[in-house]
C-alpha cells in the first residue's frame, strides 16, 4: 500500500544531495517520488520495490525501508541504494530481476488513465443514431485529431492506406503531447524526457515501418535503383543501418530535448536559491517564466515532429510504386 510520509531532512541525506545535482535529482526516475521540501522536512511516497531472486523467488516492500528515519540511506531484506539511487544487494553476493514501480511507471499509469479518460469524453457526443455539434474542449480535440488525420497522415500515407495507422499516430501524438504536459506541473516526473520511453515509442514505430515495407521498399533496400550490381555490398549494409538510424533519430531526439528543456528551467530556478539575491530573483523569474512559456511550445512541438517523422518512415515503407 502507499503511503504519503514526512521525514526530516537529515544531515547524511543532505550531505549526498550534495554530490548529486539538484537538477538531475529531479530529472531522473526514481523509487520515492519527491514532492517538496519544507523548512526541515522533505515529503515524499514511498513506491514498491518488487524484486525477483532465482534463489529465493519474489521479494516486496516499500522503498520507505531503504532509509532511516532521518532520511539517511539504509538496507533492507537484502538491498540498499546507491548514492545516485540506483537499487542494489548489499553485498552484490546474488543476481536479482528488478521489477520495481518508480515514480515514471506510476505517472505513465496516470497518463494513460488521463488519455483514456479524455477520448471517452470526447467520444461520447457520437452515437450510432448520428452526432452532436461539440462545443469547447469536445471541440479543441476534434480539432486536434482532424488536424493529425488530415495534415500528417493523408498527405504523408496516402488516400488508400492513411486510415490504417492514423490510429496508431494519434495515439502516440496524444500520448507525447500529454506527458510533456505533466511533466511541466512541480513534482512532476520526467517521463518523455527518460530515454527508455522514447526508446520503445521510436521501436513502435520501427516495427510498424519493417513489418508493413511492401515489396518495393524492401527492393529499395537490397537493390537499390540505379546502382551497379557490383556495388550491392557496399550499398545493402548501408541500406540497412539507414533503418536502424531513424528510431534512433526518433529516441534522440525527443528524449534530448525534453531532458535539455528540464534542465534549462530547473537551473534558471536553482539560481534564485544558490546566489540568494535579489538580483537573481530579478533576472531568474521573468527569464523562467520564459522558459516555461517556451517548454509548453516544445511540448506540442516534439509530439507533431515525432509523429510526423514516423507517418513520413510509415509512408515510404507502404507507398506503392509507380512506373
Amino acid at each position: 500500500m502507499l503511503v504519503l510520509v514526512v521525514v526530516p531532512w537529515g544531515t547524511a541525506h543532505a550531505q549526498e544531495e550534495e554530490h548529486e545535482s539538484f537538477v538531475m535529482h529531479h530529472v531522473k526516475d526514481d523509487y520515492e517520488w519527491s514532492f517538496a521540501k519544507i523548512g526541515a522536512t522533505h515529503i515524499r511516497l514511498p513506491l514498491p520495490i518488487l524484486t525477483y531472486e532465482p534463489r529465493s523467488g519474489f521479494k516486496a516492500f516499500s522503498s520507505s525501508r531503504l532509509r532511516s528515519s532521518s532520511g539517511q540511506i539504509a538496507a533492507y531484506r537484502g538491498y540498499t541504494l546507491t548514492p545516485k539511487g540506483e537499487l542494489v544487494s548489499v553485498d552484490n553476493s546474488f543476481s536479482f530481476y528488478n521489477f520495481s514501480i518508480t515514480k515514471n511507471v506510476i505517472s505513465l499509469w496516470i497518463s494513460a488513465a488521463v488519455l483514456l479518460a479524455g477520448v471517452l469524453w470526447g467520444s461520447s457526443r457520437y452515437d450510432d443514431k448520428g452526432w452532436r455539434v461539440p462545443r469547447r474542449g469536445r471541440a479543441l480535440l476534434e480539432m486536434l485529431v482532424c488536424f493529425v488525420r488530415d495534415k500528417i497522415a493523408l498527405p504523408n500515407i496516402g488516400h488508400k492506406q492513411y486510415k490504417r495507422f492514423t490510429p496508431y499516430l494519434l495515439t502516440v501524438f496524444f500520448f507525447i503531447w500529454l506527458n510533456n504536459l505533466l511533466g511541466l506541473l512541480p513534482g512532476a516526473a520526467n517521463v518523455t524526457g527518460n530515454i527508455s520511453v522514447a526508446l520503445v515509442l521510436a521501436l513502435f514505430t520501427f516495427f510498424i515501418t519493417v513489418f508493413n515495407g511492401n515489396k518495393h521498399y524492401w527492393g529499395h533496400v537490397f537493390s537499390t535503383p540505379g546502382v551497379p550490381r557490383w556495388l550491392s555490398p557496399i550499398m545493402i549494409p548501408i541500406e540497412l543501418v539507414g533503418l536502424l538510424t531513424k528510431p534512433f533519430a526518433l529516441m534522440v531526439r525527443l528524449f534530448a530535448n525534453i531532458t535539455a528543456g528540464h534542465i534549462i528551467l530547473l537551473s534558471i530556478v536553482g539560481l534564485i536559491f544558490t546566489l540568494q539575491t535579489v538580483w537573481a530573483s530579478a533576472v531568474s523569474v521573468p527569464f523562467g517564466a520564459f522558459m516555461l512559456l517556451l517548454k509548453l511550445l516544445v511540448a506540442f512541438l516534439q509530439a507533431y515532429i515525432f509523429t510526423l517523422l514516423s507517418a513520413i518512415y510509415i509512408g515510404a515503407a507502404v507507398e506503392e510504386h509507380t512506373s
